[in-house]
């Protein structure tokens, strides 16, 4: 893997090979790849709402900054409300939040993540009623530095089926001591082509949560300990076994979240051990995790996984 560098640049999100598909969530890069592209065929498809949009295949991409002008709940309604009028006809597997100051306190004394948390929540119940949960897609939500929020989503013609980690409460069932709407999200996505015989899995943003509660708080490798055993568990769910496809053949993309920069060696000494091959594409970034006490974050979006039986 890449060796550590200094936070002196910042993750390109690349939606294609286009330059008009290249978006910066205010993400300083710690190590390993500075552009993170899954989707290098995609080509632009126009624009919706506040969206930009992109196509390949079956997949419609789209992605969006808005400013916190009328506070990030309203930003996070609306941005949801153009994701629902961007794909109609087809079905969300993947949105990435990128959150301004997740962790400080916004309007109402509230933590901007659960503000965030609120306008996403309504803006899913608006669009498809009072059984929104059952089509949650898997996601992740970090704070960046930026002051615009940004999100970036993955829809498809084929329906996804969406996964929970059995060591873990659904995220969308959460107590009431967690916000007054719960975060609004699936542990996993796995989007099969029959056609090719393989499927896309989307892992979302997993940390050390076991049930609701969060695991060794401010302990660094009890935290890392525990993160990887939910990535063991939601990799089982996903019919990858207990090491996300490591031996499968399929293209692996990570993306490792640091509260600290300092904690760089640490986990990655961790992840290349127990996860990685030389293959992987991974990029390590210094961002706030949704919980304060969590120092740790890891997502994972693979590609062209072979279906069971073909």
């Amino acid at each position: 893997m890449s060796s550590a560098t200094t936070a002196s640049s910042l993750l390109k999100i690349a939606l294609g090979s286009d330059q008009a598909g290249v978006f910066h969530a205010g993400l300083p890069v710690l190590a390993g790849a500075a552009t993170e592209e899954l989707f290098h065929a995609a080509r632009p498809a126009g624009k919706s709402g506040t969206l930009t949009l992109f196509r390949q295949n079956d997949w419609l991409l789209g992605a969006a900054s808005s400013p916190l002008t009328s506070g990030l709940e309203s930003a996070s309604h609306q941005l949801y409300r153009d994701i629902f009028q961007a794909t109609r006809g087809l079905h969300l597997a993947r949105i990435w939040n990128y959150v301004p100051a997740i962790n400080e306190t916004g309007p109402e004394a509230m933590e901007n993540y659960l503000l965030f948390c609120r306008g996403r929540s309504l803006a899913f119940e608006e669009q498809h009623g009072s059984g929104f949960k059952a089509l949650l897609p898997s996601a992740s939500a970090v704070g960046c530095t930026a002051a615009s929020l940004t999100v970036v989503f993955a829809s498809s013609i084929t329906p996804p089926r969406h996964l929970e980690n059995p060591l873990q409460i659904p995220a969308y069932e959460y107590p009431a001591e967690y916000g007054p709407r719960s975060p609004s999200f699936a542990r996993a996505s796995v989007i099969s082509d029959e056609r090719s015989g393989s499927a896309t899995v989307f892992i979302s943003g997993t940390a050390a949560i076991r049930g609701h509660t969060t695991v060794a708080p401010h302990n660094l490798r009890d935290q890392v300990n525990c993160t990887l055993e939910n990535l063991r568990e939601i990799s089982a769910a996903c019919s990858l076994g207990q090491d996300l496809d490591r031996h499968g053949g399929s293209t692996r993309h990570f993306k490792v979240y640091l509260r600290h920069a300092a904690d760089y060696s640490v986990v990655a000494a961790a992840l290349e051990e127990k996860i990685l091959l030389s293959t992987d594409r991974v990029s390590y970034v210094q961002a706030d995790i949704c919980r304060a006490p969590l120092l740790v974050e890891i997502e994972a979006s693979l590609f062209g996984v072979k279906l069971v039986g073909t």
